[in-house]
């Protein structure tokens, strides 16, 4: 199998962490330029549909693009330790908390940071007054998370799950215009500083970023 990745997105970053905390280390990774338009290259469009990365290519070449897809395929091959849930409940505790970790905070963060930094100019045609309302709202969902933190360890489980890293990938991306959580948000810093202490978060990081 192959991965099509990107060292400075987030989606893409949350497939590398995922990968890191099950220690797969024999899918191969293939870096593109987003930069440079090789996500908009008719061979990988003609595999992906979209110009989406992350990518996982499967050995038959099926080709599937969605970094929380891409995951859930990765943990079907890949068991442990299990990400996604082993019980009913917790596959769904999981997936509620993933969603509104995606939905009420990592989304709205990726898109202030398309539309608010100077630098993704290049790829966005910038709206700030979008970005602004956006980093808002991710400012008052974080205050959602922190009291779920409040009562547990971690945001969906007794363990770091998919709903972790897909919370912490979004709000680690808002380091890109200096967006961090308030330090009146301690169970969210703290829980910050937890993922920051994990092996994978080198992993899940891009280079120049370590």
């Amino acid at each position: 199998m192959k991965v099509y990745d990107t060292p400075l997105a987030p989606n893409p970053r949350r497939v590398r962490w995922f990968m890191a905390e099950k220690q797969i280390d024999d899918v191969e990774v293939i870096t593109l330029n987003l930069m440079e338009g090789q996500h908009k290259t008719p061979d990988y469009l003609s595999k992906a549909g979209l110009a989406n990365v992350p990518m996982l290519e499967m050995d038959d070449g099926t080709c599937i693009t969605e970094s929380i897809a891409i995951c859930r395929y990765l943990e079907s091959h890949y068991p442990e330790p299990n990400m996604f849930g082993r019980t009913p409940r917790e596959v769904a505790v999981i997936e509620m908390w993933m969603r509104r970790a995606e939905m009420m905070v990592a989304t709205p963060l990726m898109i202030g940071v398309r539309h608010t930094h100077p630098a993704m100019g290049a790829l966005e045609q910038q709206t700030p007054v979008v970005g602004e309302h956006s980093l808002a709202g991710a400012t008052r969902a974080l205050k959602v998370l922190d009291r779920r933190l409040a009562e547990s360890e971690w945001l969906a489980a007794d363990r770091l799950t998919i709903a972790d890293i897909v919370a912490f990938t979004g709000v680690d991306f808002g380091r890109m215009i200096k967006f961090r959580p308030s330090e009146d948000l301690t169970h969210v810093c703290r829980w910050a500083d937890a993922m920051r202490g994990r092996p994978a978060a080198k992993a899940g990081m891009p280079q120049k970023a370590a």
